[in-house]
């Protein structure tokens, strides 16, 4: 028989005693919520939170059609690394700067924090093609891009955990999932537009899309719980304290880990297909077929989450992607078929990487500190987006444009994340297999 689901399982004990008033406590907190596991409010929040991550996570998945077309043309004379730091502060930006949006968002809600960055990520979008020089590129897309991200993306997540608990994972998959769409349509857009129209144009019409998207965003995400007072600048600094909880502190190295493999194939996978012969066309069209089988692996990903469980449903996605790098993309070469195929399967089982994270993250604490706990992991987990792809740049250029050390730097990174998650599961629940957790 299944065992209880993680929210009932103690997260802090020194004894079973403590650990089973602790499950009795939490589970009746949660009781008192109430929360309303759908309904028009719930589900027009999660309508929101779609909009605004396609229009955060569309240009992140597109990073590698903007990679290759800046190698080629306005960054011709920089290298792999130097260029990776642009999109790498960018992601930095995205994920450390909630370690205060968090509290805020505890605080004040979601409306004003959304309403900044939808202003800041629309003028990134509108600048970028006027952008000729290294620095121009770095205060354009990764400044204005980063922290405009950074302020949709936190309230965003916590604010569907403020609707939605036994389906929270589902409802999260389900806004996570336009991510991956954003992914497909982005890059097919802009290889028939950079041609036609030229880049500057191309990437004004991509922020008039995101200007439309995030109007729905602010219109429809709203917060539900009690406000918390923030009186001093110590509520919106990270809560170092809660590293002292042994699992979380696996979890969040976990993520770190995940973040160094992830935005390897998603941002080197266009480079790798020209690099081994093959068009642009072709390249541009695997970055969608990649996105096409995460945005597939994000909503049943979040199915599954809530049938066995959040954590075990991450680790089980994490080892598929350990699989995926070594015995497809390693031996890939110039094969279309096999490009193709790790595409899709890598795309679907690393669709949850991102989704579930946040989830996984609410397991450890009450949904009251949900915004503190995500905001001080996430702060943590920035350095990996940050020196994941510079890291693998200079792996490439060390390589002479050969992609095997990319490609292990991906695998091995998926693994030790996989081993942490792991070590983090056994110390919540132990070893048995049929808990859910």
């Amino acid at each position: 028989m299944l065992q209880k689901e993680a929210s009932e399982v103690p997260r802090r004990s020194e004894s079973d005693s403590e650990s089973s008033s602790f499950a009795e406590e939490n589970e009746s907190d949660e009781d008192k919520d109430n929360f309303p596991e759908g309904g028009l409010k719930a589900w027009s929040v999660v309508v929101g939170a779609f909009c605004g991550s396609f229009s955060v996570f569309g240009i992140i998945n597109s990073t590698a059609c903007l990679l290759d077309y800046f190698q080629a043309n306005q960054l011709k004379d920089y290298s792999p690394s130097q260029i990776g730091w642009i999109f790498g502060l960018a992601l930095f930006l995205t994920f450390f700067c909630g370690a205060p949006i968090g509290p805020i968002f505890d605080s004040y809600g979601p409306r004003a924090l959304i309403f900044a960055g939808s202003c800041l990520l629309v003028l990134s979008m509108f600048l970028l093609g006027e952008c000729t020089k290294y620095w121009h590129f770095f205060m354009v897309y990764s400044v204005l891009n980063g922290i405009g991200g950074c302020l949709i993306n936190a309230p965003l997540i916590a604010s569907i955990g403020h609707w939605f608990l036994k389906k929270r994972g589902n409802a999260t998959g389900i806004a996570m999932t336009s991510g991956s769409l954003g992914g497909i349509v982005f890059p097919l857009m802009l290889e028939k537009l950079f041609p036609t129209i030229g880049f500057a144009w191309a990437t004004r019409i991509v922020g008039f899309i995101i200007l439309f998207l995030l109007i729905i965003a602010n219109l429809l995400v709203r917060s539900r719980l009690p406000r918390k007072p923030m009186a001093n600048f110590r509520n919106i600094a990270p809560d170092f304290t809660v590293f002292k909880d042994l699992p979380f502190t696996l979890l969040t190295l976990g993520i770190f880990l995940m973040e160094w493999g992830i935005f390897v194939p998603l941002t080197y996978i266009t480079s790798y297909a020209t690099a081994h012969g093959h068009t642009t066309a072709f390249a541009f069209q695997v970055l969608a077929i990649l996105n096409a089988g995460s945005f597939f692996g994000r909503f049943f990903a979040g199915l599954v989450a809530d049938m066995i469980g959040r954590m075990n449903t991450l680790i089980l996605s994490l080892g598929l992607c350990v699989l995926s790098c070594f015995a497809l993309w390693l031996p890939a070469a110039d094969s279309k078929p096999m490009i193709i195929v790790f595409s899709i399967i890598f795309g679907f089982v690393s669709g949850s990487n991102l989704s579930l994270s946040p989830v996984c993250v609410g397991q450890l604490c009450k949904t009251e500190n949900y915004g503190r706990y995500f905001s001080t992991c996430w702060m943590a987990v920035a350095f990996g987006t940050l020196t994941s792809l510079p890291i693998a740049g200079q792996i490439l250029t060390a390589h002479g444009g050969n992609f095997f050390g990319v490609i292990m730097f991906a695998g091995l990174s998926y693994a030790a994340a996989t081993l942490s998650l792991i070590m983090a599961r056994v110390l919540k629940v132990g070893w048995k297999i049929q808990v859910i957790y």
